[in-house]
């Protein structure tokens, strides 16, 4: 799947102008590639048009939303967040008339390059403007998300992942402390839809109380209930402890592990054809915190819990300095790779090394949405994670254990053991 990037410099009979278009959900460090982009192509006797809010405006075949970038324009927008040409989510690769007028908007602009900044979505588009024009459009595409879900090799993050864990991580341990100050739980549901490396990363670098992801239950559908017993065990084993307080984090993602059945009850909330809940429409803290305070107070546990989301307050964050500069290595990267005569690529860092991957090899053609990369709750370092939460396991069933754990349930250890067992067994 690797390229091999030539050394000779652009091309001499091709033109003269590259545009760089944002697309999809902001991620800190955006600016930072428009940047290094911008000045590498300049550098490299390009103009440069960075196209407003995404693929929006040449999907309709608009060229008037342009704005032509220089030097100044750009040299200190790595310090901050957002992107200063916006960003939008249109696709127009899912749309063939869409495609053809932003082709057409493409050509009108004289564009021989392209560098995109995008997720799923983006990265199709990018990839069909590369189908559909050949060599005529050269491509490079730079993959961005906070969740850090897309598939490039083991171990390289996509950039504003390493932000957003970061920001998530000082306002987790500003709920940390709040909730041991006035002794109440936080139940915090985290950005992470496909895959929950942002809510892992969160919680096990901020030492949550325990941290829940949709990878723990092995692509099956579950019970509601399975969900809210973890929950549960948690703030009893805690209360065992002589703590009546923690914080649990909950990817968003895991509502899509829950057995539909689970949300038969709730009320005001949109459904689709079939009547299954629009998961993106569900208050799924809220259901999650209802829940367990009710089954908790029919023991007889008393707990206050208040939910919360965390997900928005990420993507615009400004850039830690480890983003700034992967960020400046990817949009320079972008530029060589174009140089190299390359098109139609992802571009990603191993180290100091380019490596451009071919799109066409990394989305499926029937969906044109990349694989997802998922946390892998069989490797060393998710065992570790686990280790560090305070959830209920098997020797929380026999002996002393059992005995607290049952008192600071309210119930029998045989009730203890028959609502809570299967908590018992490995992941």
């Amino acid at each position: 799947m690797d390229i091999e990037i030539s050394p000779p410099l652009l091309t001499e009979n091709r033109g003269k102008t590259l545009a760089i278009v944002v697309g999809g959900g902001p991620a800190p460090g955006i600016n930072g590639v428009i940047r290094a982009v911008t000045i590498e192509a300049i550098e490299n006797g390009l103009t440069v048009l960075g196209v407003l809010e995404g693929f929006k405006w040449l999907a309709q075949g608009d060229t008037t939303h342009i704005q032509k970038l220089n030097v100044d324009d750009v040299s200190r927008i790595h310090l901050q967040g957002g992107s200063i040409i916006g960003t939008s989510r249109e696709a127009p690769a899912r749309d063939p008339g869409k495609m053809e007028r932003t082709i057409r908007a493409l050509r009108e602009l004289e564009v021989d390059y392209l560098v995109s900044i995008g997720g799923d979505d983006t990265a199709f588009s990018a990839s069909q403007v590369d189908k559909l024009t050949g060599r005529e459009i050269e491509i490079a595409h730079v993959p961005k998300t906070i969740d850090n879900d897309l598939p490039l090799p083991s171990g390289i993050p996509t950039f504003g992942y390493q932000t957003a864990r970061q920001v998530g991580v000082d306002l987790i341990s500003n709920l940390m402390e709040d909730a041991k100050t006035t002794q109440r739980w936080y139940f915090v549901v985290a950005m992470g839809r496909s895959a929950g490396h942002l809510a892992l990363g969160m919680g096990k670098a901020a030492g949550a109380t325990l941290t829940i992801i949709p990878e723990e239950f092995r692509d099956k559908k579950v019970p509601l209930t399975q969900m809210t017993r973890i929950l549960e065990g948690g703030i009893i084993k805690h209360r065992a402890a002589g703590r009546n307080y923690g914080v649990a984090i909950i990817a968003e993602g895991a509502a899509e592990s829950v057995d539909q059945d689970g949300f038969s009850e709730i009320k005001d909330v949109e459904r689709d054809e079939h009547g299954h809940v629009r998961l993106a429409e569900l208050p799924f803290g809220k259901i999650l915190k209802q829940r367990v305070r009710q089954a908790l107070a029919d023991q007889g546990v008393k707990v206050t819990i208040v939910d919360k989301n965390i997900g928005y307050e990420l993507r615009c964050a400004s850039p830690t300095a480890m983003d700034m500069e992967y960020t400046q290595d990817l949009g320079s990267a972008a530029i060589r790779s174009l140089r190299g005569g390359n098109t139609g690529v992802l571009v990603c860092m191993r180290g100091a090394d380019i490596m451009p991957l071919r799109l066409s090899e990394l989305l499926d053609p029937k969906t044109g949405r990349m694989r997802v990369r998922r946390v892998d709750v069989d490797s060393s370092a998710y065992a570790l994670a686990r280790r560090y939460m305070l959830r209920l396991g098997s020797a929380d069933f026999e002996g002393q254990a059992l005995v607290e754990l049952s008192k600071a349930a309210g119930l029998s250890p045989e009730k203890f053991k028959e609502r809570y067992g299967e908590q018992a067994r490995p992941w």
